[in-house]
């Protein structure tokens, strides 16, 4: 998992886990041309109302929220230049909050609601992938080079080819017309692979890589284009996909998700386990006042931080192990070996490049 505005991403996983049977979890979205005072106008309507209402009524007026989002808009004078994101609720009877006075993007639409989960769609875009995966797919048609990222699927590139169609004829000509067909779509496969070399490592450097096409066509092209070796470290996976067009860019986006997942998965339980099994050998520091005076000797090559820990500590110390040149990488406490990770090393861990005293 990336470390970037990992605090922002962190709360948010917190609140889409958040659901209750009635509607009691309160969103308010403001944004920035809106006043303070406009804001808070339904707010306290709803407050007022919801206090005169017996405790005992059913369903139960979420007052303790309100009083939440209210207390917090008294502490602005005019809402931030991107706007501003409330949240509170009390599904369980623990009062949950959250505010965003600076969110990564502009607040476009005013938003407050009463329900059983919180709306998350001003940040909606935050919650996407914050790897950036290169889109190749290949068939004997045409190509199609793209992006996924952040902002989603980025078309780069689609041509088509001039491999022909097989021919129905018989005999020798119709050997000699496949051994020139077979020769032409070598020639496109290599001007493929070209071209995705061109895009996705001398252009700009890409997490990994998503094949897609029919089977049969995806293994002549990995057996006959010579993909570089520095694509070929990066593919993650290959997935059966119809069009080189855009539509089969989403396509491909869209089935390689879990391979993305996984991969990330792999990265993070292959660091963990190395860890375990480096314990005690002085190649691994753990615990805050360790891992502190690793990164003070900048011997930090891969650090661990388990996902109990705070938001904004992980951000923290991960980005201190990336100023240095480290990898950075969160391991979920629900993950194999994830809850040991966090009990006995309070959650903090580092690989090192060299020992230190």
């Amino acid at each position: 998992m990336s470390l970037s505005n990992y605090d922002l991403h962190e709360r948010l996983d917190r609140l889409s886990n958040v659901s209750a049977e009635q509607d009691v979890l309160v969103s308010l979205a403001v944004p920035p041309g809106d006043s303070i005072g406009e804001a808070r106008q339904p707010v306290e309507t709803d407050y007022a109302e919801a206090t005169q209402l017996d405790e005992q009524s059913s369903p139960k007026p979420p007052v303790d929220a309100l009083e939440a989002v209210r207390d917090r808009l008294d502490e602005y004078d005019e809402i931030p230049d991107n706007g501003l994101l409330v949240y509170a609720g009390a599904p369980d009877g623990n009062l949950l909050t959250a505010t965003f006075d600076d969110p990564p993007v502009e607040i476009e639409e005013s938003i407050y609601a009463h329900a059983t989960e919180f709306d998350l769609s001003p940040l909606e875009s935050v919650t996407e992938p914050s790897a950036t995966y290169g889109l190749l797919v290949v068939e004997r048609g045409g190509a199609a080079l793209g992006r996924l990222d952040d902002e989603g699927v980025e078309e780069i590139d689609v041509f088509d080819s001039d491999v022909p169609d097989k021919s129905g004829a018989g005999g020798q000509s119709a050997e000699r017309f496949e051994r020139d067909r077979e020769g032409q779509e070598r020639k496109f496969f290599g001007d493929v692979a070209e071209r995705a070399t061109v895009t996705f490592v001398e252009d700009d450097e890409i997490d990994g890589l998503l094949l897609g096409g029919t089977t049969g066509t995806i293994e002549r092209f990995r057996e006959e284009a010579e993909l570089d070796d520095r694509l070929e470290e990066l593919i993650a996976g290959e997935f059966t996909v119809e069009y080189a067009t855009t539509q089969g860019l989403e396509q491909l986006a869209e089935r390689g998700q879990e391979a993305i997942d996984e991969r990330d998965r792999e990265e993070v339980s292959e660091a963990l386990d190395r860890f375990f099994d480096d314990v005690g050998s002085g190649q691994v520091a753990y615990g805050n006042a360790d891992v502190d005076d690793a990164l003070e000797y900048e011997a930090v090559d891969t650090l661990l931080l388990s996902t109990t820990l705070e938001g904004a500590a992980i951000q923290k110390l991960g980005e201190r192990a990336e100023e240095q040149g480290g990898e950075a990488l969160v391991v979920p406490d629900d993950f194999p070996n994830g809850d040991r990770f966090a009990d006995a090393f309070d959650g903090i861990g580092a690989i090192l490049r060299f020992p230190i005293e």
